[in-house]
């Protein structure tokens, strides 16, 4: 069992039904699903290998090295490591950029073009969802994230297993190094590594506007003996101050009772309960926040 593949590209072309339904159908059963031929340039894409991982070399390692998660890693003896990820990680956004490095040649300009074409790309998925104007214009963030080789891979994980909070994640994942793994109908399934292709996967707020049809799927990353895996993860989320519910008509198609499952409210305070409970049930979380 794999996840779906989709070729992007017959988007615009006689096959544009088809290809909609292809993606209606991987976001209902899936929660994931990889794109090829998506449109970013294969020369743009090795590009972003290349200077992400010479920033790695440059400017990461010797710090990660001496990083608490590998101090504890060394100290456990037999015990398996629990509430901690071993991964080296930064984040870069629009506010952010001049903080962007300066020692790694081409870096700060191949990660703002990417992240460009990222953005044309996720609105083209979206259908510009997210995009309300002015304040209420979707955020979109990028970790850069690399899971350095671990000699006990069975005593700690990359990164846990969770949901992502926001609306549509576009994932730039090695094409060597494996470990991404998604729950799927109670079985961890490998998101099989495809060399340049885009990794989509839903938020939980897609969960939320579709009332529930498309599931925000619960994911992880295994540490591995051999290789240091690259994971380029860029999030297009709502605006913070956006009000987010389910879509009435989703409403109608999903419930014939007319019952709103799921509750309305700002995605802020939704943010704020998710950065507690990540790794927690996601369901309590879309209790907790407050109604508007």
């Amino acid at each position: 069992m794999a996840i779906p593949v989709i070729d992007f590209s017959k988007l615009n072309g006689d096959e544009r039904a088809k290809t909609l339904a292809e993606i209606a159908d991987a976001c209902e059963e899936w929660g994931f699903f990889q794109l090829v031929n998506n449109g970013i340039a294969e020369e743009l894409l090795e590009r972003v290998k290349k200077v992400s991982s010479e920033f790695y070399k440059v400017e990461r390692e010797e710090n990660f090295k001496n990083s608490k998660v590998v101090n504890l890693l060394n100290e456990s003896g037999d015990e398996k490591l629990e509430n901690v990820d071993r991964e080296d990680v930064i984040t870069l956004t629009d506010d952010n950029v001049n903080e962007w490095s300066y020692q790694t040649s081409g870096f700060q300009e191949t990660m703002k073009e990417f992240r460009d074409e990222l953005k044309i790309l996720a609105e083209k998925i979206m259908e510009k969802a997210f995009n309300g104007g002015g304040e209420n214009n979707a955020f979109f963030g990028t970790k850069l994230c690399h899971y350095p080789p671990c000699p006990n891979p069975e005593k700690v994980t990359g990164l846990r297993a969770h949901t992502d909070a926001g609306g549509v994640i576009l994932l730039f994942q090695d094409d060597e190094v494996g470990g991404l793994q998604v729950l799927k109908d109670g079985e961890w399934i490998d998101v099989q590594p495809l060399k340049n292709t885009i990794v989509i996967n839903t938020g939980d707020q897609i969960e939320v506007l579709s009332n529930g049809r498309y599931k925000s799927a619960w994911h992880r990353v295994l540490s591995t003996i051999d290789g240091n895996r690259l994971s380029i993860a860029s999030f297009y989320n709502p605006s913070l101050k956006a009000t987010i519910a389910p879509a009435p008509q989703l409403v109608k198609e999903t419930n014939e009772e007319m019952d709103q499952t799921y509750p309305k409210f700002v995605f802020g305070d939704y943010m704020s309960v998710y950065v507690q409970q990540k790794f927690l049930p996601k369901e309590p979380r879309f209790q907790a926040v407050r109604a508007v």
